[in-house]
């Protein structure tokens, strides 16, 4: 853990280490992430800048997890087992508490409602719920879910792309493009697109994700791989095409696509021709069937840790009670 303070120097001096190959360097010293690469790094720890203020901050916090009461985590253990194990080994009082979403799904619905009665939910926006309705007309496993995510941004020609290579799969496409997605610009695509789409896909400016994720229709997912999208897809099991944009997202599409083998990946710039093909490739294509059995087992999994005896529910329990003795000393 100490070593996150080389990582400044240790990832690269100048900006032309992000083209030379030099991010396809795999680290070997951090405790139970093996294989990893410079590329899959959280994009946030990525800088020139040895005063970098998200670098600061992420040193910091790493620094306070050894000396705080409680480091909880949104997994379960056996999503992440061996970074989990070396996380306990390292750092004290880990609790895993994830999916929270399937806790929160596990409480009678009268208790719910006594006790999250001013709840307005999770969204940072306005929910269309029609979305669902257009989904109920979809065979099982036909539509492809487009979501990017609260706070990823992209060019006009960028969106413009993913919409062609959506419209030219053939699949059929619920596509959610908020407001501010696309930067300085209007996120408005070409009238000749909206026509030529209407009959294969519906666009909304947000969803209710969770009830999306899980309904029948929904047989796979592009994402920007943010840590809330990818473990509700697997708790859904929906596997993933991934356009990670920053932060933690390519740490977790490099777990994706490889360690879980739920999803496959797409580079940074985008080109209709590959949005096409992947998403042809997630819902059709030779590999499909395994990943979508490979999802379907990690939601059961991720079911069994939020049942009454499994590891996340465990856990709770436990955290509960500590911090209730805790108040009373």
């Amino acid at each position: 853990m100490y070593k996150i303070k080389e990582l400044p120097s240790f990832l690269y001096t100048d900006e032309s280490y992000l083209t030379n190959g030099y991010l396809e360097t795999i680290i070997d010293w951090i405790p139970g992430m093996k294989g990893i690469q410079l590329k899959h790094f959280p994009s946030n720890i990525r800088t020139t800048n040895p005063h970098d203020k998200i670098l600061t901050f992420c040193t910091d916090a790493t620094q306070k997890a050894h000396s705080v009461e409680y480091n909880i985590i949104h997994t379960f253990d056996t999503l992440e087992t061996s970074i989990v194990d070396a996380l306990s080994s390292t750092i004290p009082h880990v609790y895993t508490v994830g999916p929270v979403q399937l806790l929160l799904n596990r409480i009678p619905a009268d208790e719910k409602q006594a006790t999250m009665s001013n709840f307005k939910g999770y969204s940072l926006w306005k929910e269309e719920p029609e979305c669902l309705q257009w989904l109920e007309s979809k065979e099982p496993k036909s539509v492809i879910y487009v979501n990017f995510g609260s706070s990823t941004v992209m060019s006009l020609e960028d969106l413009t792309e993913f919409g062609w290579g959506l419209a030219n799969s053939n699949q059929y496409f619920l596509w959610i493009i908020r407001s501010g997605v696309v930067v300085g610009e209007s996120s408005v695509l070409p009238p000749e697109f909206e026509e030529y789409i209407k009959e294969k896909g519906f666009i909304a400016s947000w969803c209710p994700q969770e009830k999306v994720l899980e309904h029948p229709s929904i047989g796979g997912f592009l994402t920007h791989g943010g840590w809330g999208s990818t473990i509700e897809s697997l708790s859904a099991g929906v596997p993933m095409i991934c356009w990670p944009y920053g932060w933690d997202q390519p740490t977790n599409c490099r777990y994706i696509c490889k360690e879980w083998e739920v999803g496959l990946e797409m580079v940074k710039d985008v080109k209709r021709e590959e949005v096409s093909k992947l998403v042809h490739d997630l819902m059709l294509g030779e590999e499909s069937h395994r990943m979508r059995k490979k999802a379907m087992e990690w939601k059961e999994k991720a079911y069994a840790a939020t049942g009454p005896s499994g590891s996340s529910s465990l856990n709770v329990q436990k955290l509960v009670e500590e911090i209730f003795m805790l108040s009373r000393n």
